[in-house]
């Protein structure tokens, strides 16, 4: 159960579209809604300008772009995204304890530039599209909840904030991580919802209870006939547990 602030703080709403429907549900949503994601799709077709439009609009955002490259380059490319406006920033844990704290070596250098506010990162582990089967395709032999458990300790020891994981390991990654620990979880659907391309996923409620600090709803949001609508009914539901 949580207060009101504190559900609205909690959930992201992914603006996986093109920039006219993204800039039509930020209006829609400005002064209800704190946060948006904006991922490589948008950011891509857009650039940094996208990031400034939710900042106009009183959002903050967690751009999504998964970054993954070789240390300098990640370096870099932290720092270019946490100056165009990155309140969150996600990269890719599998690249190395080297990349991550690369990664963070680079939203250090921009906080300079911003006042001092300094881009958190949360660091992918294992997405919430793949099964055990999908990791084991690509030769990754642990128990799916291992090679999060992995990537997680790897991640965070190397300076990322916290970690993006499905709600099923948000109950073993706070435990593991400690309550400072950024938690994000996409694979967040109300109940009833269609599952889409998901696998491992939770109800927005079971998912704060299980340990979560963030959740990331986009189609149950976005593709309502009430996107306004739909998001203060995850609103209640967080605020009612």
């Amino acid at each position: 159960m949580l207060s009101e602030d504190r559900a609205r703080e909690s959930v992201i709403i992914a603006l996986d579209c093109a920039r006219d429907e993204a800039i039509s549900l930020a209006d829609s949503l400005s002064g209800r809604a704190c946060w948006v994601k904006v991922g490589m799709t948008l950011f891509y077709a857009e650039g940094p300008s996208i990031v400034s439009e939710m900042h106009r609009r009183g959002l903050k955002v967690f751009l999504d772009l998964k970054l993954h490259d070789i240390p300098f380059q990640v370096r870099g490319a932290a720092r270019s995204a946490s100056l165009a406006g990155a309140d969150i920033l996600s990269i890719h844990g599998m690249g190395s304890a080297e990349m991550v704290a690369q990664a963070r070596a680079g939203v250090e250098e921009a906080a300079g530039h911003r006042a001092g506010q300094r881009t958190r990162l949360v660091a992918i582990s294992v997405l919430t599209s793949m099964s055990q089967e999908s990791l084991e395709e690509i030769g990754v032999t642990l128990p799916l909840e291992e090679e999060v458990a992995r990537l997680a300790a790897l991640s965070v020891g190397a300076g990322s904030d916290g970690i993006v994981c499905s709600p099923r390991e948000a109950s073993d990654m706070r435990c593991r991580l400690g309550e400072a620990a950024l938690i994000v979880t996409p694979g967040v659907r109300p109940a009833g919802s269609e599952l889409g391309d998901q696998r491992r996923v939770s109800t927005p409620a079971s998912a704060i209870a299980a340990g979560a600090s963030m959740l990331v709803l986009g189609r149950p949001i976005t593709r309502a006939q009430d996107p306004a609508g739909a998001f203060e009914g995850i609103v209640r539901e967080l605020v009612e547990g």
